[in-house]
């Protein structure tokens, strides 16, 4: 079975772990605010979560970039067994709106932790803020940045789905693809 390259693997496999951790921290800020998240875990665990939040929202739109040029330089592999028609749009919509929507959420809540007036922290370094502070324009870039994590969830559910039923009912070997 054609593989991608293990540059493309690795980069796969730490994208989705990082998105799947800033989701669970995103999905606590989405209900509880920052107050109530304070008074759910505490200032200092939510200062922590905040600040790995945004930490990792850097680093996803680093290794997005550098995933893209990956991308485009090495291709994918070609499928053992081809894909329907259906499959094959389903997968290549998916794929791309994945590939749009990660760095466009990384980008939105860098520019809303900035417009907001709350520090752009990666670890434990200032960034700078791309816009001047406006709250009204921070509150409307939050509100899309969160909007924007669900959808690029059910798109993730959609590619997990996907990669189960090639797994699971067919057995085609199209998992291999993205493993170890």
């Amino acid at each position: 079975m054609p593989r991608y390259a293990l540059s493309q693997r690795l980069l796969h496999w730490l994208i989705a772990l990082m998105i799947f951790c800033t989701f669970i921290s995103g999905t606590i800020f989405w209900f509880q605010d920052f107050n109530g998240t304070v008074e759910t875990f505490g200032k200092e665990l939510t200062g922590l979560l905040y600040k790995y939040h945004k930490t990792f929202g850097v680093l996803i739109l680093g290794f997005m970039i550098v995933r893209i040029v990956v991308k485009i330089r090495l291709g994918k592999p070609a499928y053992q067994v081809p894909l329907t028609k259906f499959e094959n749009a389903a997968s290549n919509a998916i794929h791309g709106l994945i590939y749009l929507l990660v760095p466009v959420m990384a980008i939105l809540g860098w520019l809303a932790t900035g417009a907001s007036g709350f520090p752009v922290e990666f670890f434990n370094w200032k960034l700078p803020a791309i816009l001047a502070k406006d709250k009204a324009l921070g509150d409307t870039l939050y509100w899309w940045h969160g909007v924007l994590g669900w959808v690029l969830m059910g798109l993730v559910a959609a590619h997990i789905g996907g990669a189960l039923k090639h797994w699971l009912i067919n057995k085609d070997g199209v998992m291999s693809r993205m493993g170890f």
